[in-house]
């Protein structure tokens, strides 16, 4: 393999760790670079892996490196990662080339002066039988840390919060690729036929078992790239988001409002369900996002969204609706395996969160008209950020009730929870992880 497809990966990896940015966008930024459809299945591979195994990469390094790994520069640190990875988890690189050119990346980068202890750890660890875990006996917590490399704090609140076999199973799903599912644009074509365009074009498409209008679909390449995509037939929507969209119940001819829209995804969704007839206004609190809304409703041919600059979580002079969405902003730890980066945040939320969601649902709710629907939501597992804000609303909003959420065929719950409500677990139902309750006002 050749030294550039390390050094294209080595050079994404640090840019996520500098830059903050997320994993998806900047590996797809780099794939757009001249190289080898086998070059890009092996970037890929390598980039996500060490993002998603660093935990477990670093306990390792700890076990063969005489330094301790906080003390290590971050870009020798970030060659010893992706060298190790190589050697336990990519059986189609050898050992001496994993080893091999994990030093000459130092060379290319010119990390000369840790060329021979990169080769001296990964030596050591060449000949390790398997990789290394903590005794669990010594507690679990860490155990499960660094098995699945998730942070101890995230493994606490899943365990006290939904119990150990529930945690056990979300861990087992962080790796590898979620599944990709697109919604269809109705307005253009049916479910059937774009399938059966999707598949003359070489991808793997089928309809979602779930949604009568979700396609699940693979081997996509670039979906940027596709006629289909450039044409408005589909936009890309997990199976959550999309049964989250037909959950409000949004009718033709009514005023819907999405609070926190942008990129606009569950905006589309619900235009589509309104047969492009009626009123949606997408607001987000910066006019760039906006203009993502903008764009996307443009490609799929709907023209019953205007979008609104404003802070959804300060009172607005917004139209009574019909329906109101309100998918807040959140920790995000129902999507880590599509983001894996965000499970290493020094603050995810978890804290500081539920009290802007609450300003958000309070203040979104006020514009509702009565006898309409609300639907609060978000893509994180943390009761906080979720249940708690609901019912903590209706507690002191005795002008709204809950509304219960009939469940399509194939989705079950998991937990108990009030009617009105629904969590959803990857490795339960397919989907992200995402929370989804409903209220009526009276």
């Amino acid at each position: 393999m050749a030294v550039s497809s390390r050094q294209t990966a080595y050079q994404a990896l640090m840019r996520v760790e500098e830059e903050l940015s997320y994993s998806n966008i900047i590996l797809n930024s780099v794939l757009r670079n001249e190289m080898s459809e086998r070059d890009k299945r092996f970037v890929s591979a390598l980039f996500y892996g060490v993002i998603e195994k660093k935990l477990l990469l670093d306990y390792n390094l700890s076990q063969f490196s005489d330094r301790p790994v906080n003390t290590l520069a971050k870009e020798v640190l970030m060659i010893l990662r992706m060298g190790l990875y190589q050697l336990f988890f990519m059986n189609g690189v050898p050992a001496s080339a994993a080893v091999n050119e994990s030093v000459r990346l130092c060379k290319v980068n010119q990390l000369y002066s840790a060329a021979p202890f990169v080769n001296a750890v990964l030596r050591a660890a060449s000949k390790a039988e398997n990789i290394r875990l903590p005794d669990k006996r010594k507690g679990k917590n860490k155990y499960l840390s660094i098995k699945y490399s998730c942070p101890e704090g995230i493994i606490r609140l899943w365990r006290q919060s939904y119990g150990d076999e529930l945690t056990e199973g979300m861990l087992s799903v962080l790796d590898g690729r979620p599944p990709i599912t697109a919604r269809v644009n109705t307005l253009k074509i049916t479910p059937c036929a774009l399938a059966e365009r999707l598949t003359k074009s070489g991808v793997c498409a089928s309809i979602s078992a779930i949604l009568e209008n979700g396609i699940e679909l693979k081997d996509t390449g670039s979906v940027e790239d596709l006629d289909e995509y450039k044409e408005g037939l589909f936009h890309i929507q997990d199976t959550a988001s999309q049964l989250c969209c037909e959950l409000l119940e949004a009718q033709k001819g009514q005023t819907v409002t999405d609070a926190c829209s942008a990129p606009g995804g569950k905006a589309f969704t619900i235009a589509e369900i309104m047969d492009n007839t009626g009123k949606i206004i997408a607001c987000d609190l910066y006019r760039h996002r906006l203009a993502l809304v903008e764009k996307g409703a443009d490609r799929l041919g709907i023209n019953i969204i205007s979008v609104m600059q404003a802070n959804s979580a300060e009172r607005q002079e917004l139209p009574q609706a019909d329906r109101i969405l309100c998918d807040v902003p959140c920790s995000g730890l129902g999507i880590i395996r599509r983001k894996p980066e965000l499970r290493y945040k020094d603050d995810c939320g978890t804290e500081t969160l539920p009290k802007l969601q609450y300003e958000i649902l309070c203040s979104s709710a006020a514009a509702l008209k009565s006898g309409g629907l609300l639907i609060y939501s978000t893509c994180t597992l943390n009761p906080a950020e979720n249940g708690h804000n609901i019912r903590k609303f209706l507690d002191e909003n005795k002008d709204y009730e809950p509304y219960p959420i009939r469940l399509p065929e194939g989705i079950r719950r998991c937990i108990d929870e009030p009617e009105n409500e629904l969590t959803l677990f990857p490795q339960i139902n397919g989907t992200d992880g995402f929370f989804i309750s409903v209220i009526k006002r009276k």
